[in-house]
C-alpha cells in the first residue's frame, strides 16, 4: 500500500476505483481501512473513486500517542491533510462509528474539503461513551500501569500495529509509560465529555453550521442508538435518514446475540450511490 507522510507521521493508504468523484470512507473501532474494503469495492464499480486510509495508531500506519487535541481532532486534521495530498477534495466524507465521528470533525473543521458526508452507524449516550472509552483508553491506560510499554506492546492492538508496521515497537518501547498513561487520560477527558452531547464528539451548535448534504444510516445497538442518528438528523439542516436494515434483520441480529448490529455492504452500497448520484445531479441544475 502507498504511504503519505502527512503532518508529521505515515500514512497507509489505498484508493480503490480508477476515476470519478472521490469518496474516504473509515471504519469503526481502531480499524484499519482495510475493514470496509467491500463497501468500498462495492461503490468504486459505481464510478468513484474510494480512499481508504488507516489512521495514525490504527493499521499499518505509525503510532504517535498524545497531542493538545481529542484524538479524534488529530485523525479530523489528517484526513483533510491526506485529501490535500491526493488533490481528492472536496470529497464525499463518511464512515462507521469512530469513522462517523471522524467525518463530522473534518466537516466542522475542514469544511472546504467536504462535498458531503456519508454516516452510519452514529454513536451518541452514556452507555457508548463508557463502554469506548474503556475500549480505546481505560484498558491501555491499566496494561501501562502493571506492565509498563512491554504489557502495551504485547495487547492485541498494539502487538497487530507493530506486526503490520515493525518501527511501532520502537515508537512505543521509548515512549515513558507516565507519558503514555497521561495522554491517553486527556483522550478519556475528551471522549466522555462527550457523553451528554447528540453526538459524541459534537456540539448541537457547532453541527447546525454544517449544511453540506448528508446521508445518515441508523445503528440499532445500545452503543449506536436509532434515535442518536434521529436527533443527529434533525440538527443537521441539510439531511436525510435512510435505513439500511428491515427490522426482520435486526431481530434475527439481536437473537443471535450480537452486540453490534452491522448492516450488509449490499445494502449500504447502493443508498450512498443513490444519494451522491443525486447530489451531483443537484449540482448541475444549481440547486446545491
Amino acid at each position: 500500500m502507498p504511504v503519505a507522510d502527512v503532518r508529521g507521521v505515515r500514512l497507509s493508504y489505498e484508493v480503490v476505483g480508477e476515476s470519478g468523484p472521490w469518496v474516504a470512507l473509515s471504519p469503526g473501532g481502531r480499524r484499519g481501512g482495510s475493514e470496509i474494503a467491500g463497501l468500498a469495492r462495492l461503490i468504486a464499480d459505481s464510478g468513484y473513486r474510494v480512499l481508504l486510509h488507516d489512521r495514525r495508531n490504527c493499521g499499518a500506519s505509525d503510532v504517535s500517542i498524545g497531542g493538545e487535541v481529542s484524538e479524534y481532532e488529530v485523525w479530523a486534521d489528517d484526513l483533510a491533510e491526506l485529501l490535500r495530498q491526493l488533490d481528492a477534495a472536496p470529497a464525499f466524507v463518511g464512515g462507521a462509528s469512530s469513522g462517523c465521528r471522524l467525518s463530522l470533525l473534518v466537516a466542522m473543521r475542514h469544511p472546504e474539503v467536504v462535498r458531503g458526508l456519508l454516516l452510519w452507524r452514529v454513536t451518541g449516550g452514556e452507555y457508548a461513551a463508557k463502554r469506548l472509552a474503556f475500549n480505546y483508553y481505560d484498558q491501555f491506560i491499566e496494561m501501562a500501569q502493571r506492565g509498563g510499554m512491554a504489557e502495551v506492546c504485547e495487547s492485541e492492538h498494539f502487538s497487530g500495529l507493530i506486526a503490520a508496521n515493525a518501527s511501532n515497537r520502537a515508537k512505543l518501547m521509548t515512549m515513558a509509560p507516565e507519558v503514555f498513561i497521561a495522554a491517553m487520560e486527556d483522550w478519556k477527558r475528551y471522549f466522555l465529555e462527550g457523553a451528554d452531547l447528540p453526538v459524541i464528539g459534537a456540539r448541537e451548535e457547532d453541527l447546525v453550521k454544517l449544511t453540506m448534504p448528508t446521508c445518515i444510516l441508523p445503528g440499532h445497538d445500545q452503543t449506536h442508538p436509532e434515535p442518536v442518528a434521529r436527533t443527529l438528523d434533525s440538527i443537521l439542516p441539510n439531511s436525510e435518514l435512510h435505513d439500511s436494515l428491515t427490522a426482520a434483520e435486526v431481530e434475527a441480529q439481536r437473537a443471535a446475540g450480537n452486540e453490534i448490529i452491522y448492516e450488509r455492504d449490499e445494502a449500504v452500497a447502493p443508498i450512498f450511490v443513490e444519494f451522491m448520484t443525486k447530489v451531483a445531479g443537484a449540482v448541475r441544475a444549481g440547486r446545491a
